[in-house]
């Protein structure tokens, strides 16, 4: 098929309830823009489907006609593989159902659905999943290669809360994946990516969250690094499961509520947010806060679907991304020294860059290793290294810093990335065997079994047994 032959097109358009937009579509250029600003693809269809059975036809049709395949659920991934140049994208951002059984304590959503969609729902209850900390993100990628949200130490990440879902083989085959009913495949897309077909929808596990939380937003000078993260420390080691911080080691934002002499210094701020009540939270938050003298402290009470929306304007749609990840099994002051220095190095043309460190554990470490696809449970702390550009802008130098930054740090870690902040999987099969570690080998298998002829490899792409990536 090339995109100036119209007949195969027609024919797709026949055998779909949803919408077809090809090039020279008033709705194309809207249609083929995602989050990242840093990927410019142009697919040679879009079908924006309205169900399941609609992926059913758009995978039959691409196959038909020799077009690779990309997905798009909320199209917030940052390497961009929602989109293919050239071929078919199935895109389920129409599909944004969202129910919610407040009994059972039960969410069913549609593949296309954000966080944000999400929450709204499940928030009407004082209930929650267990999902990330930027409201647009979409809930397929972010599910499907494990989900760091603000309650994985209380509640496990995000493919540990899924119960079941609705997956559309490369077959067509829509299949239901839950432990009772093809569990191989449920086991498989727990945190093995979207190696294995379209997933169209999630139920999820819910918890009781809010509706009114305390959220930390604390703002320290970058010397005070060390007290601050080794404060984090000596806080969760108390048991402390509700909360889950992220130390965020960057530049302070030119925030109206932020002090202007501090705008532009060299920061750690700390970030958590704490399921129970406001008052409740905000006594078990208070030691966070204590940990040094603050450039200003944005913390409060407020809905927790405020509190997922807190980092939502540093990550604004078109800006340019690059992110990778790094698991390491202590933080040595040698560790925090590397950090320090690391930020030190970020390229002035892109100040919103970050490094962050996530404090693992808990909950999500209480799963077996082998339970679920998502490996490397057992790492104490995951650095995500995040260049972010504004919008047009030459990001080239700061993708350099974070290549650079990730070798560095690699000479401390025993291992293991996260599959959600890839880079651009530029590195191939080598650093997907760490992502997955001993799961690796189970995942090919399953991936035999449902797609033999790696239909679905625009992904963290683990190939079929027996046979080679990319084919």
């Amino acid at each position: 098929m090339t995109t100036t032959n119209p007949a195969p097109t027609e024919e797709l358009r026949a055998s779909v309830e949803g919408t077809v937009i090809e090039p020279g579509d008033a709705a194309y250029d809207e249609a083929r823009g995602i989050w990242n600003g840093m990927i410019d693809r142009r697919p040679a269809a879009i079908v924006r489907c309205a169900g399941a059975a609609d992926v059913s036809e758009a995978i039959r049709f691409a196959r038909a006609h020799d077009l690779p395949i990309a997905v798009r659920g909320g199209g917030h991934g940052v390497a961009g593989n929602a989109l293919v140049d050239d071929g078919l994208v199935i895109d389920l951002s129409a599909m944004r159902a969202v129910d919610v059984d407040p009994e059972r304590r039960v969410a069913h959503a549609e593949g296309g659905c954000t966080l944000g969609d999400v929450d709204r729902e499940t928030q009407r209850f004082g209930l929650a999943a267990p999902l990330g900390v930027v409201s647009e993100t979409g809930i397929a990628g972010l599910t499907l290669s494990g989900g760091l949200g603000w309650l994985r130490r209380l509640h496990g990440l995000s493919c540990d809360n899924l119960i079941a879902a609705e997956v559309v083989t490369a077959e067509g085959e829509v299949l239901r994946a839950s432990e009772d009913e093809n569990p191989d495949l449920f086991w498989a897309i727990r945190g093995g990516g979207g190696n294995l077909g379209v997933v169209t929808s999630f139920e999820y596990r819910l918890h009781p969250v809010g509706p009114e939380v305390f959220l930390c937003f604390t703002i320290y000078p970058i010397a005070d690094a060390e007290a601050v993260i080794r404060g984090c420390e000596r806080h969760l080691a108390d048991g402390r499961e509700e909360l889950s911080p992220v130390a965020v080691i960057g530049r302070v934002p030119a925030a109206d509520e932020i002090p202007a002499d501090a705008h532009g210094r060299e920061c750690v701020i700390v970030l958590a947010v704490h399921p129970g009540a406001p008052e409740e939270g905000e006594r078990e938050i208070a030691p966070l806060r204590e940990l040094a003298e603050p450039l200003a402290d944005l913390s409060g009470a407020m809905p927790y679907v405020e509190a997922q929306t807190c980092l939502d304007e540093d990550y604004p749609r078109g800006g340019r991304y690059y992110w990778k990840s790094v698991n390491l099994p202590e933080m040595s002051d040698a560790a925090i020294e590397r950090l320090v220095a690391i930020n030190a190095a970020t390229p002035a043309s892109t100040p919103d860059s970050t490094i962050d460190v996530w404090f693992q554990g808990g909950a999500m470490a209480r799963v077996g290793e082998t339970e679920t696809a998502f490996a490397n449970r057992g790492a104490a702390y995951l650095i995500g290294l995040e260049a972010n550009a504004e919008a047009g802008e030459d990001a080239t130098d700061a993708v350099a810093w974070v290549r650079a930054a990730f070798d560095d740090l690699r000479e401390l870690s025993d291992g293991g990335v996260y599959l959600n902040f890839p880079g651009f999987l530029e590195e191939g099969e080598e650093l997907l065997r760490e992502g997955y570690g001993r799961n690796y080998e189970r995942l090919a298998e399953v991936k035999a079994k449902y797609d033999p002829e790696n239909v679905f490899r625009l992904n963290p792409n683990v190939a079929p047994a027996g046979a080679a990536a990319g084919g």
